[in-house]
């Protein structure tokens, strides 16, 4: 893989003179006490500025801080004019800009398009502090602050809108994000060594259109660089022409795979001067096999190894895309981590509360990236598969960083992990097959034989960890692999011994091989290998504890009948959810061009290929949630209707192999309230229970002692177990 040049090794620029602020300035006041005339950099966020590494914008502003740059931060601005935005002045460099640390659209709508009521990243959880697509405002308000100053984007937002993207808000496809915004530069995945190298380099006096050969970012051009050779992304993925013919995807023969039959065909081109174009703006916007076609090319085209630039037309211009960054070495992991952050929230946020910081104040990241593949989720999309872990010393210093500033510890560290748990120091068992591979999950199908499964180093580190003084307790609260933990016992022992706090999360996600596998999510089976484990080794610790499920309703592949086999499992497991999770299709996810199109990109995509099942109308999305809450009343009327459609009456009843009950509590389930549900069983039923020795508080007839009953069968336990207890 290239060599990237170590982001601590830039000269620092002549203003480190002013040395380390205690907090980076968010105000006129604040510049001046540090000695500032000006800012180098000004970063605008849409979540209150917490100087923690957790937190996008205090990490990058520190890093920038170390490499000598002035740097101010405009935290939630306010936006209906620019006024705001002049608050620090002209910055001398650019403006960063970033929606915060989840997508502003994901953060303040749920996945049924309702308003949230609260914002997890804003002082006493208001949820009025940030506009919607706030990257897209916050730079026209910079624009029109200071019109001459270059604009970057940043962050998740603008990393998962950086080409044509669905929308699922709007309902339509939307053009890249830096289109929109009228920005100069987009800086894609983690950001550390695209701003370290814009910052340094503009400050040199080059020109922002002078930077386009910086890994990890996209801008707008008028003509293909020279040197540069153009494929059309149809002779890459399949044979013939996007444009324009009619059907460009035509089935052709498998014996040869496309990509080889690609560079069989090219030899004399050179790979890293090799630029695909993908199908255009306006195209993908009306044809929904060419958006799925765009997607899979560009889940192809995300291994930093063998990545190439990738080219959209949008709309007049071109948008070009170089490939991913270099992940970050251990060394700069460490430095990245080890940085002076005061871990706390700006001092002018007085006593309001923060709940994203009360939440992880006290929380290590060990790791980043995630080599999963999970089509839903954001995080390989936004970090990359290739794992980048810190050292255990770094690890352990901040863990007595922690304990000996923090003024609300008690002992105990809330998670030590990262987007995944436990696949810190996993990698591929060859840097060349690691370099060349095009996999988009190490496992799924299975587990990769190439892959390393040691989870020796996590262990070993968990037993440096809580054996440092005035720890008393490590948890692990970030999401577990549970197929990979099942590959070392050792560490299932370990976990479940010193590392749970009563229930660990896991997420299988669904149960059924349908849904599953469009999810790139491994069989049922492999939870239940792990919770056997899992079981042994809390019981050999002599402690009671449970693992709590997650699922996701709604998912692209998902049919009425696999959520009733899931509710089915979830009662005869004795799990009750408190809280259901609705598949939410975020931009560029693999699973959001399913939903969008109703084709399979994780397969060749043609006009003939893979349908994909998508329960999309609200109704439908609302019955998929209300089966993994089949025990809640409110439920009911719907689930009963539902049951009688798919020709499953035999689940409505009162006894214990009923899904849901015949009878409607008072006030529950709108107008149906406390009429019995007859269905063609109940008269046979009657004619029976005329018949049946009846025992007093127990009958069907007597509503009152039937649903007593039903509480006493299976409500506590289920309770129990869906908490952890």
């Amino acid at each position: 893989m290239q060599k990237a040049q170590d982001i601590f090794s830039y000269r620092p620029y002549w203003a480190k003179r002013f040395g380390i602020a205690p907090h980076l300035p968010t105000s006129r006041e604040e510049m001046n006490s540090l000695g500032w005339d000006s800012c180098d950099i000004v970063l605008v966020t849409g979540d209150a500025y917490v100087d923690h590494p957790s937190f996008g914008m205090a990490l990058i502003g520190r890093l920038l801080e170390a490499q000598g740059f002035r740097v101010g931060i405009l935290s939630q601005p306010a936006w209906k004019d620019a006024s705001d935005f002049m608050r620090l002045g002209r910055p001398n460099l650019f403006f960063g800009v970033t929606g915060g640390n989840m997508d502003s659209m994901v953060n303040r709508y749920t996945s049924d398009k309702k308003i949230r009521s609260n914002d997890a990243y804003t002082p006493d959880g208001r949820a009025d502090c940030r506009p919607d697509r706030s990257v897209l405002v916050y730079a026209q308000r910079c624009r029109e602050a200071y019109a001459d100053v270059p604009i970057v984007l940043g962050g998740i937002e603008a990393s998962l809108r950086r080409i044509a993207h669905y929308d699922y808000w709007s309902d339509k496809v939307r053009r890249s994000v830096l289109v929109d915004a009228k920005a100069d530069l987009l800086v894609f995945g983690n950001g550390e060594r695209q701003v370290v190298e814009i910052a340094h380099r503009l400050a040199k006096g080059e020109k922002i259109g002078e930077l386009t050969e910086i890994r990890g970012t996209a801008y707008l051009l008028k003509d293909i660089p020279e040197g540069w050779s153009m494929v059309d992304s149809s002779e890459i993925d399949t044979p013939g022409e996007l444009s324009p013919h009619p059907d460009p995807y035509a089935e052709q023969s498998p014996c040869i795979d496309p990509v080889e039959q690609f560079s069989r065909s090219r030899r004399k081109i050179d790979r890293e001067k090799t630029v695909i174009r993908l199908p255009g703006y306006e195209e993908v916007k009306k044809d929904p096999v060419l958006y799925a076609h765009a997607s899979r090319i560009l889940h192809q085209e995300t291994n930093p190894g063998n990545a190439r630039a990738l080219l959209q037309n949008q709309g007049g211009r071109d948008l070009w895309l170089n490939p991913p960054p270099i992940p970050l070495s251990t060394e700069e992991m460490d430095g990245v981590y080890g940085l002076p952050y005061s871990r706390l929230p700006h001092p002018g946020y007085g006593d309001a509360k923060i709940p994203a910081f009360e939440m992880i104040q006290h929380s290590v990241t060990i790791m980043r990236g995630c080599f999963g593949g999970c089509t839903f989720c954001s995080i390989t999309e936004h970090e990359g598969r290739i794992i980048q872990s810190r050292s255990e010393d770094s690890i352990l210093r901040e863990i007595e960083t922690i304990r000996d500033t923090s003024p609300a510890f008690t002992g105990v560290i809330s998670d030590l992990g990262g987007p995944t748990a436990n696949m810190y120091r996993l990698s591929c068992k060859s840097a060349e097959i690691e370099e060349k591979c095009r996999r988009l999950s190490c496992v799924y199908p299975g587990i990769c034989k190439n892959l390393g499964t040691d989870h020796g180093p996590l262990i070993s580190l968990y037993r440096r960890a809580r054996a440092l003084p005035g720890i008393k307790k490590i948890l692990v609260a970030s999401g577990l692999r549970y197929d990979l933990a099942v590959r070392s016992p050792e560490y299932v022992k370990e976990l479940a011994t010193h590392h749970v706090g009563g229930y660990l999360k896991i997420a299988p996600e669904h149960t059924e091989e349908g849904p599953l596998s469009k999810m790139m999510k491994p069989g049922i089976g492999t939870y239940y290998r792990f919770k056997e484990l899992f079981d042994r080794y809390s019981r050999e610790a002599g402690k009671e504890q449970y693992l709590i499920p997650y699922f996701i309703a709604a998912h692209p592949g998902t049919t009425d009948q696999d959520m009733l086999n899931l509710a089915l499992w979830l009662k005869e497991n004795g799990f009750r959810a408190d809280q259901v999770q609705a598949f939410l299709p975020s931009p560029r996810a693999a699973a959001t061009a399913m939903y969008h199109t109703g084709k399979n990109p994780l397969r060749r995509i043609s006009r003939n290929s893979e349908a994909v099942y998508i329960p999309k109308s609200y109704q439908q999305r609302r019955l998929h949630k209300a089966f993994l809450r089949y025990h809640d009343a409110e439920n009911w009327p719907l689930l009963r209707e539902a049951l009688m459609k798919m020709g499953r009456a035999d689940l409505i009843g009162n006894g214990k192999h009923h899904l849901v009950p015949r009878f409607q509590p008072q006030g529950t389930g709108g107008k149906e309230g406390m009429k019995p549900f007859r269905t063609q069983h109940t008269r046979q039923e009657n004619e029976e229970n005329r018949h049946r020795k009846r025992q007093p508080g127990k009958t069907e007839g007597n509503r009152k002692d039937s649903r007593t009953a039903r509480v006493r069968s299976d409500g506590p336990v289920g309770i129990r177990r869906a908490r952890g207890r």
